[in-house]
């Protein structure tokens, strides 16, 4: 019998080769082919194939959905990337959104999922995808951002007048936290069959500083996927920055500007308590995220619409990383258990590596 890869399978599938008997015994094995991976996702020998079998009957419905949307509409016309898509539906939103399900499931109320990565890593696209998916499994998930609890356009003005470093939007100690925790808390304490007011920003108004708008009004919650670039971090030992620190905190003035936004994590913390669940989007080199913000301004400039410089673009992501560097603040995470339940890792092309559990952590 001849083997043929995992991408092949998946590409003759969508074509309309269903596979067959052996194959589906390959997916299978291939489920299990990697311990740390498999662990993540609950699978094991005794229910992979069961597994596997709601995987497929998922992927048949929601692939053309997926390419559907507008950040795999390029894809469908080159190999390369559909390819890397179909294996990322595969074997990682499927599974993901089947975990979610079953452990809201179990929870019996909403599962507040939260989502922490850089700029660049994918969570609003990770959020759009699982959305997509978890509305087949019959679940209404709800996305919110953490910019979408910014202050108003007024409270952050303020704010710079008595902070003149918050040059930009974003920081610790931009956000309106009550905002967020009583959103949370209610939806966890009535079940997510209530109307609730959902924040949103707009990051257009004031040319481009950005100001609340108009909130949503939902009902029938069953998930949050609550996503950010610091969701879930927690304040670090202030000594930290007695020592040595990476560039680009620099100065005396970085090294304070950077000690004083760790300080204002732990006004966080109440509403990072509010989680049930943290996946952190790992990306193998976190100076990654600048090469990705640079290509994504310059593919807006491509299309005639107006943009930073690169200089400017690398002022911006070197700003956040002053602020709450990832040496600092997100490399510790990966390896705590007791904060963390999944890590995904995003290499330079934004495929994911490696996936794993921080008890599990790959040598």
């Amino acid at each position: 019998m001849t083997i043929i890869s995992l991408s092949q399978i998946l590409n003759n599938w969508i074509q309309g080769q269903t596979p067959t008997a052996f194959e589906w015994q390959q997916l299978a094995r291939e489920a299990l082919a990697v311990p740390q991976q498999a662990k993540a996702f609950g699978i094991t020998p005794a229910n992979v194939e069961e597994e596997i079998q709601a995987r497929g009957n998922l992927f048949q419905v929601v692939y053309p959905e997926v390419f559907s949307l507008e950040a795999f509409r390029a894809t469908t016309t080159n190999e390369q990337f559909k390819t890397l898509t179909l294996l990322s539906l595969w074997n990682l939103w499927l599974p993901l959104a089947l975990q979610l399900a079953s452990l809201r499931q179990r929870l019996g109320r909403p599962l507040i999922q939260g989502i922490l990565g850089v700029q660049g890593t994918g969570k609003t696209t990770l959020a759009a995808i699982l959305s997509l998916i978890l509305a087949h499994l019959g679940y209404r998930t709800l996305s919110l951002s953490l910019d979408d609890l910014y202050k108003t356009y007024q409270e952050r003005q303020r704010l710079q007048q008595q902070d003149p470093r918050l040059i930009w939007r974003g920081p610790p100690g931009t956000h309106d936290l009550e905002l967020g925790i009583e959103l949370l808390e209610q939806l966890r304490s009535t079940n997510g069959k209530q109307q609730y007011l959902v924040p949103r920003f707009d990051k257009s108004a004031w040319g481009g500083a950005g100001d609340r708008t108009t909130p949503d009004i939902v009902t029938d919650i069953d998930i949050v996927l609550f996503e950010g670039w610091f969701v879930g971090v927690r304040p670090i030992n202030s000594e930290v920055f007695n020592g040595s620190v990476p560039t680009p905190i620099d100065s005396p003035a970085d090294q304070l500007f950077a000690r004083d936004m760790n300080g204002q994590l732990k006004n966080y913390v109440p509403l990072w308590e509010k989680l049930d669940r943290l996946i952190i989007l790992y990306p193998v080199d976190y100076r990654f995220s600048l090469q990705w913000r640079l290509q994504a301004e310059q593919q807006m400039i491509a299309t005639g619409k107006s943009g930073m410089t690169d200089s400017q673009i690398s002022d911006f992501v070197k700003y956040f990383w002053k602020s709450l560097h990832p040496e600092l603040f997100i490399a510790p995470l990966i390896k705590n258990p007791s904060l963390v339940d999944l890590v995904i890792e995003i290499n330079r092309d934004h495929s994911f590596g490696a996936i794993y559990q921080p008890s599990d952590l790959p040598n």
